[in-house]
């Protein structure tokens, strides 16, 4: 009963709000064929999501740097995206996306007339082309129509699966609708608090959903912690975290006993940068950063996860940076914000899980990310619940994620600011035993951009992940 009630004051919300949806009522019942997006060149400016010209001329490469130490150097040995071309009074201008530490390759976002200038400079360097059309891409992300969800009859609400949601990327009016109705439909398991205003006066909402126990009391439990979207471009890891929300509501609807529920607390932020992510649904699709302003002028956002008060430095990138931490630990609002929560809250939540969701690589970080040569505390057992994690993704999907030390995905050995200031870090040294980043899919065919197809099959391998954590952190005396 509740979860019908719950698909009828979504699908009124829809109706009301004239919320993008991508597909007609016909799709949903398997009648007719999703559409298919056209270039977006072959459509009006005006009808865009966004300005789709900002990436015109752009492109994503993946760039081989084994066995010559000179590209590497300069494409690793700086956080600048500006690099001096020592053939010309002109700069080499790129944006670093991902890599891979196994096979010496980096993903790079570039405009034709600096890739010219760094083929010049490399005639030698071995590379590949990802995503050759970057407009094109990043306008496949966005719902497709602008036509909101109408029922056709009265009766189509009772054979409507809520699960539609997760068919597109969602903007953040439409998730906080959406989690304000899941509060509503399930009040005695699930409660958004407001814990903090964003520069932008966005609130940063925490959802916590706890199934009472008469066996053991709430200040009793372990609790964990599963974040989304600290970094405002990675689309995937917010849907991923509503993903698990709803899988909890699936199991607490079919099996409400289930240890994993009455043993366990559950705290969420889907959207840790709210006013990053609201920019790359109206602005830049492809913007890192929180929105707060800097010293310089007309530069915005610090890059939250460089925020955090253990082993903060200074990073060497400039405001205008996609890494810039700010001028001082927690100076990011919303790492200060989670801080002061986490704080006043001490006696409520023991913590003992941290799962932090991002994108891309298929990758499982564990602590340091500041540096290779700290180790953590039991690192074998945080091996194996890796591996653990690794082994229960690829059961579910077939799917490879690589466990590895945050410290190499973040290049602590060659600039120690890259790894320092991290929400892993912190978390692990001062709240919670077992601390991880998982980056989501792919390994770099759609990067940033990954297509909405994938948003159930990647909430589906990770919720597997979870449910594997979840058992070895219960079945952990500690």
């Amino acid at each position: 009963m509740k979860r019908t009630v719950f698909v009828a004051l979504f699908l009124l919300l829809l109706r009301a709000a004239s919320v993008q949806i991508s597909f007609k009522v016909q799709d949903i019942f398997g009648t007719c064929t999703l559409s298919q997006y056209g270039h977006y060149s072959s459509i009006d400016a005006i009808e865009h999501p966004i300005d789709l010209k900002q990436y015109e001329d752009n492109c994503v490469i993946r760039i081989s740097y084994a066995n010559d130490e000179p590209l590497k150097e300069f494409l690793l040995g700086s956080t600048s995206k500006s690099k001096s071309n020592s053939n010309s009074n002109s700069n080499i201008t790129y944006k670093k996306w991902g890599k891979n530490n196994n096979q010496q390759t980096l993903d790079i976002q570039i405009d034709a007339n600096s890739l010219g200038k760094l083929v010049e400079r490399f005639p030698t360097m071995v590379y590949k082309m990802v995503i050759k059309d970057l407009s094109q891409a990043v306008y496949e992300t966005f719902p497709l129509s602008k036509v909101p969800l109408i029922l056709e009859s009265n009766n189509d609400i009772h054979s409507f699966s809520e699960e539609v949601f997760f068919k597109e990327y969602r903007d953040i009016a439409t998730i906080n609708s959406w989690l304000s109705l899941l509060q509503a439909t399930y009040p005695d398991i699930i409660k958004i608090e407001d814990i903090g205003e964003t520069f932008e006066h966005k609130k940063l909402q925490v959802v916590h959903f706890s199934v009472p126990s008469s066996e053991i009391e709430h200040r009793e439990k372990k609790t964990v912690v599963i974040t989304g979207g600290i970094h405002a471009r990675e689309w995937i890891s917010v849907s991923t975290t509503l993903y698990l929300i709803y899988k909890l509501v699936q199991l607490y609807d079919t099996w409400p006993e289930s240890k994993m529920l009455t043993n366990l607390n559950f705290l969420f932020i889907p959207v840790f940068n709210p006013d990053g992510y609201e920019y790359t649904w109206t602005t830049d699709r492809l913007w890192r950063k929180n929105r707060q302003q800097t010293p310089v002028p007309k530069c915005f956002g610090i890059d939250i996860d460089h925020s955090y008060d253990y082993h903060w430095t200074k990073s060497s990138d400039w405001a205008c940076g996609e890494e810039y931490s700010g001028e001082s630990p927690f100076e990011a609002f919303e790492s200060r914000i989670w801080n002061s929560y986490l704080d006043e809250t001490n006696q409520q939540h023991k913590i003992s899980g941290y799962i932090d969701l991002h994108s891309y690589s298929q990758e499982i970080l564990y602590p340091y990310a500041y540096s290779c040569n700290q180790q953590p505390r039991d690192e074998e057992n945080l091996l194996e619940l890796a591996y653990g994690i690794a082994r229960s993704i690829r059961l579910q999907s077939g799917e490879d994620y690589q466990v590895l030390p945050a410290c190499i995905d973040k290049d602590a050995d060659l600039l120690p600011d890259l790894g320092s200031g991290t929400s892993l870090d912190f978390m692990y040294h001062n709240k919670a035993y077992w601390a991880y980043q998982l980056k989501l899919r792919d390994t770099g065919d759609h990067g940033f951009l990954l297509p909405s197809k994938y948003i159930e099959p990647v909430g589906n391998e990770v919720y597997a992940a979870i449910k594997y954590f979840c058992s070895f952190i219960l079945s952990d005396e500690r």
